[in-house]
């Protein structure tokens, strides 16, 4: 495992950051629309964000550029600035972290499917370099990729990512299945531990997709087919849809009461996906702050 990795899990279990997309909503950011080019046109805005779950507690926050790729980009008519937008991502959140945190850059899928022959390798391959290169060149520590469902995209990420000399984690979004224990795609905790680790992954995880009970499962299966702390980012529990807008109900005490016991399951890096806020992040980290298991 990387040796910064390492020292960051010396000092216990890891608090992660909370949902960032809705955090942005909240801040006028139109629903439907690219969170991603508020780094160049509203960078304050963004730094509100980070700095929020930096005062929360987080010791690892991730940055505003979950679908900055220039193939996810090209939808919103900003692929020429892929570059700029990920390296300007990673540095509003170093400045936001002041040294009390560190910085991984979000690296999401592109809405293309490499297993269904939606894109080449080669052409998904240098869409990640740049934007890795982006963040590696703003500052970030590390690189998440999170939120996928394809593995061979995920796995495509994840050694570009191991390229750039990064501590890479590589996160798969389960819950389909009659188990709920596979990717949409099909893919199980142990094959997408397997693979995304040969690609240069030190940390394997699960985000999004699930709320923190039903994620324990594919943790613990993904910390027995790794060995190795797992990175966890559950959903406030499942939503409800209201107007059109996908709507989470769960309560941060509950979340966190729920999040905790994936600890037990083998997850060393614990925060939230959709419907979390800074509120969720600082009850987790009184919770751990506590000692309380």
């Amino acid at each position: 495992m990387h040796a910064l990795l390492t020292e960051i899990l010396a000092d216990g279990p890891v608090v992660t950051d909370g949902a960032w997309g809705t955090q942005m909503q909240q801040r006028g950011l139109p629903i439907g629309a690219a969170p991603d080019p508020w780094n160049l046109e509203r960078p304050e805005t963004v730094a509100e964000v980070a700095r929020a779950y930096v005062v929360a507690g987080s010791r690892i926050i991730l940055t505003n550029t979950f679908g900055a790729t220039r193939i996810a980009l090209l939808r919103h008519g900003y692929a020429s600035r892929a570059a700029d937008i990920n390296r300007a991502g990673a540095e509003i959140s170093r400045l936001a972290a002041a040294g009390r945190a560190y910085v991984f850059g979000s690296v999401g899928p592109t809405g293309k499917l490499p297993s269904m022959g939606e894109i080449e390798e080669s052409d998904l391959a240098e869409a990640f370099r740049e934007q890795i290169g982006g963040l590696a060149d703003g500052g970030a520590d590390g690189i998440v990729v999170e939120t996928m469902s394809d593995l061979a995209e995920a796995c495509t990420a994840t050694r570009c990512a191991s390229e750039a000399g990064l501590p890479v984690v590589a996160c798969m979004t389960f819950g389909a299945g009659k188990a709920g224990d596979r990717t949409i795609m099909g893919t199980t905790p142990e094959q997408a531990a397997e693979a995304l680790l040969e690609a240069g992954a030190c940390i394997v995880g699960s985000n999004c997709g699930q709320g923190a009970a039903a994620m324990s499962g594919v943790v613990a299966r993904l910390h027995a087919a790794g060995g190795r702390p797992v990175w966890a980012k559950p959903n406030a529990g499942l939503p409800s849809v209201r107007d059109g807008v996908a709507f989470y109900s769960q309560a941060p005490e509950d979340f966190v009461a729920e999040a905790w016991t994936l600890l037990e399951a083998g997850a060393g890096f614990v925060g939230g996906c959709c419907g979390t806020s800074p509120e969720f992040v600082r009850l987790l980290v009184a919770r751990a702050s506590a000692g309380l298991s």
